[in-house]
């Protein structure tokens, strides 16, 4: 909310002027959707020391439970992506430290978009700290079979990005771990699907860098996003993990062991697209103005305690309090609201759209498990641009 110091506010007999004032008949576009959605894929029936042993004992077959039966899967699974990666002429690309893996991919995604049909665009290689089993051998009898107790740890070991084109789901990613118990991690775009789906229906649009310009039909597009949920995901990662070589077999997958997907980061956003862009820079110089007492400096933080909001004790809570940042570079304006680890963060988006996006960093936060199934809800009511409401949550304040 756009401040106004009390007193002067009472002696002027002026009103409190908010950030939907500003707006107030100048948005000709306001659509919400998830944006990036990223999400760990984990075998559950692997997650424990017993798990694993009964994999190697029981389903395998093998005599002993070794951490020597680690690397001939590993071996096996760095071989077969390659060899099939070559017999399908698909580039693999071996990441630079400092790289960024989105910025070295970008051409070959192009290149797949431009072909118009769903592949694999490249492949890309790089050693990773991942959480993967280790063993260390007990104290028994030498006479006797070798046992070993088994423990997850932080290794540097190989991972494969799979970047594809789908051509319902745009442009996306399966990272897979080369080593024991091979997690996984996917990449998909809630915004890119929602195109698709617009083209697909017929309604026409014109796309921001990542979300709508304007729209034939907006509430027909805003239904389209609001579609956009766990089955869509589902639906691409099994059928691409379908096609990709894998560490585990069929014969795994009938016993149960197969990845599924939780939470990692999810991004939702809010765009209200001004009917002319004076409007989006006008919003942000006022929100910047009435808030700097001091001049115009480049960064400005306020800090919230939680006990102070609620008129009660002041202590800093245990997973910390709240903190919003102006940030003003390049002659923009960013403002970022944090809370435990995630963020709001609000900007002008390609000069014409006001962008409120929530990123949720831990399930944690929602008071999720850091397990949980991915899971979407259908949208709340929307709420006015801008923190005009404190931020008792990380979706409570600009949420769309």
């Amino acid at each position: 909310m756009i401040t106004v110091d009390r007193h002067e506010q009472a002696a002027a007999g002026s009103a409190v002027v908010t950030a939907a004032d500003m707006v107030a008949g100048h948005v000709r576009l306001d659509i919400s959707c998830l944006d990036r959605v990223y999400l760990n894929g984990y075998v559950a029936k692997l997650q424990t020391p017993g798990g694993v042993i009964y994999f190697f004992h029981d389903h395998r077959g093998k005599p002993i439970a070794s951490p020597a039966l680690f690397e001939p899967i590993g071996e096996k699974f760095r071989r077969d992506i390659r060899d099939w990666a070559q017999a399908n002429g698909i580039p693999v690309i071996r990441f630079s430290a400092g790289e960024r893996k989105a910025d070295v991919m970008a051409p070959y995604l192009q290149a797949a978009a431009a072909a118009g049909r769903s592949q694999v665009a490249a492949i890309g290689c790089a050693q990773e700290f991942q959480l993967v089993w280790t063993a260390r051998k007990r104290d028994t009898d030498p006479g006797a079979c070798p046992q070993f107790s088994f423990t997850k740890e932080q290794r540097r070991v190989s991972v494969f990005y799979v970047y594809i084109w789908d051509t319902t789901m745009g442009s996306g990613f399966i990272k897979i771990c080369t080593y024991f118990p091979y997690p996984v991690k996917a990449w998909v775009n809630g915004h890119e699907w929602a195109k698709r789906q617009a083209a697909a229906a017929g309604i026409g649009f014109t796309a921001l860098s990542n979300g709508f310009a304007s729209c034939e039909d907006p509430a027909a597009l805003q239904a389209i996003c609001d579609r956009f949920g766990p089955g869509a995901v589902q639906v691409w990662f099994e059928r691409w993990m379908a096609r990709l070589p894998l560490p585990l077999t069929d014969a795994d997958r009938d016993a149960g062991y197969w990845w599924e997907l939780s939470m990692r980061q999810v991004e939702t956003s809010r765009t209200l697209v001004f009917d002319d862009d004076v409007h989006a820079r006008a919003f942000f110089e006022a929100l910047l103005c009435e808030n700097m007492d001091l001049g115009r400096p480049e960064n400005v933080e306020l800090l919230f305690r939680r006990g102070q909001r609620a008129g009660g004790h002041s202590s800093p809570p245990p997973g910390g309090g709240f903190k919003t940042k102006i940030d003003r570079y390049c002659d923009l304006v960013t403002i970022n609201v944090f809370y435990k680890n995630s963020r709001l963060k609000q900007y002008l988006k390609d000069g014409v759209a006001l962008r409120i996006e929530t990123v949720i960093n831990s399930p944690k936060d929602l008071r999720c498990n850091g397990s949980a199934t991915f899971e979407c809800r259908p949208w709340p009511a929307r709420s006015p641009p801008c923190c005009s409401r404190s931020p008792a949550s990380p979706t409570g304040a600009c949420a769309p």
